[in-house]
């Protein structure tokens, strides 16, 4: 999940297990030699930490020459510890991530090709092995395939008249939308401001998702050609202008957080959350239980999964791809044998026991054996996870899978330098969406030489 820090932000609380840094020196182990792999991961789910340990416990108990130190960072923070690391040549030995082009542009990923044997490429789902490559080279092994949608309470909804379940089975447009939301709009029973919509100020998640609705895959498309430079991106900034305009979106949305949007959709002062995964299903029943038994106050709230809403004239899409571990060298290089047990670690964190990511997380599965260890097993409700196979029909892949890797960094220092301050400048009322455009437009120029 980028990065990522799309997944929630309860698991944000969980801290380091054992700290480590990614280096180390030049000397080559052999075989016997006792070897440390560093394994830099994230709260993937609830109780992802305790699990990992108790796997890393038995992984070192069968492999007696091999110490696997891992340090769980915060989705907040973690990824720019990471680029700080990898920055300086000296990047922990698996990352997890999704396979990112900027990684490969450094020249310190790891080609994982001479290890993937039959077996482990034949465990893999059709067009799953894919979601951890860069132009077909292997980079990474994915954990679960994630899948961003939009999160509603269905109180809410249902109060105030909308058909989710239809939204869910056809999709809605952007029309269709502000039709909703100004019905989604009021007043919560205290009298606090409820919104139809809540983002936040500094993600890039939102604007992602929305202009991929409306015909553009990203920044680029999958043949380097750059995108926002038309009336499409113009319109995709005008429509969040307008929600903010009309009400609908909180006028603080620029000082808001990831946590913070999740407060607030959790006290029900938004209707809808601007970036959910069927996974809110299962955290929320477990919520309710919570307030149920007094542990927790609230209110509970009966989650329901929604599809980002499309342009009118443009077809729904579904933002898609794969986490997993990504495997790195060092600038320092450790050596083949270095090398051989990283992806020995790398595949057991990424095995048929592992799948209970995907089954937490109520995504779909990489591997078969996987499927098999978890068949009967499967988390989240019917109604959600019918939704979410609806919504993967329309995916739409990342498209740093198919760019080579200097386009990639463009695209992702282009994001960073010139997309979010502008997407401040947009959510405070700085910039107009025709200024704004226009700067994409000349700076896109500029960057990518179109």
């Amino acid at each position: 999940m980028k990065k990522t820090g799309w997944l929630l932000s309860l698991a944000m609380l969980v801290g380091v297990t054992t700290a480590c840094g990614g280096g180390g020196g030049s000397n080559a182990a052999g075989p016997e030699d006792k070897d440390t792999v560093t394994v830099w991961t994230y709260p993937v789910y609830g109780e992802y930490e305790s699990e990992l340990k108790e796997r890393v416990a038995k992984f070192q108990d069968e492999h007696p020459n091999i110490t696997v130190q891992t340090e769980m960072l915060s989705w907040s923070e973690g990824p720019q510890k990471f680029d700080v690391a990898l920055n300086a040549g000296n990047p922990p030995d698996l990352y997890f991530h999704s396979v990112d082009g900027t990684y490969v542009d450094t020249g310190l990923a790891l080609d994982l090709t001479p290890y993937m044997t039959d077996d482990i490429k034949n465990d893999y789902l059709p067009g799953t092995l894919e979601l951890a490559q860069i132009q077909g080279v292997q980079y990474g092994l994915p954990l679960y395939q994630f899948q961003w949608g939009w999160g509603g309470n269905k109180r809410i909804l249902e109060e105030a008249g909308i058909d989710w379940e239809n939204i869910q089975s056809e999709g809605w447009t952007w029309t269709e939308f502000k039709e909703a939301a100004s019905k989604l709009t009021g007043k919560t029973a205290d009298g606090s401001p409820q919104y139809a919509l809540v983002t936040d100020g500094s993600s890039l998640d939102f604007i992602e998702m929305l202009s991929r609705n409306n015909g553009m895959p990203d920044v680029l498309d999958d043949a380097g050609k750059f995108q926002w430079n038309d009336e499409r991106i113009l319109d995709t900034l005008s429509f969040i202008r307008e929600l903010m305009d009309s009400g609908y979106v909180p006028k603080e949305t620029a000082a808001l957080d990831p946590t913070k949007r999740t407060d607030m959709f959790y006290a029900g002062q938004a209707a809808i959350i601007s970036k959910a995964i069927p996974y809110y299903d299962v955290m929320l029943a477990a919520r309710n239980k919570d307030i149920d038994a007094g542990t927790v106050k609230g209110e509970k709230i009966d989650f329901v999964y929604l599809p980002v809403p499309h342009n009118d004239n443009a077809p729904a899409k579904t933002t898609t791809g794969g986490e997993g571990y990504v495997a790195f060298k060092q600038k320092n290089d450790k050596g083949e044998q270095h090398a051989e047990n990283t992806f020995m670690v790398m595949e057991y964190l990424s095995d048929a026991e592992a799948g209970n990511a995907s089954n937490e997380l109520a995504l779909p599965f990489v591997r078969k054996s996987q499927q098999e260890a978890f068949a009967g097993k499967e988390l989240g409700t019917e109604t959600t996870l019918s939704a979410a196979e609806n919504m993967a029909e329309n995916a739409e892949l990342p498209v740093t899978l198919k760019l080579d890797a200097a386009l990639a960094a463009k695209q992702k220092q282009f994001k960073e330098q010139v997309v979010k301050p502008n997407m401040q400048a947009l959510y405070s009322g700085e910039k107009t969406p025709d200024q704004i455009a226009e700067e994409f437009k000349s700076k896109g120029s500029q960057s990518f030489g179109q």
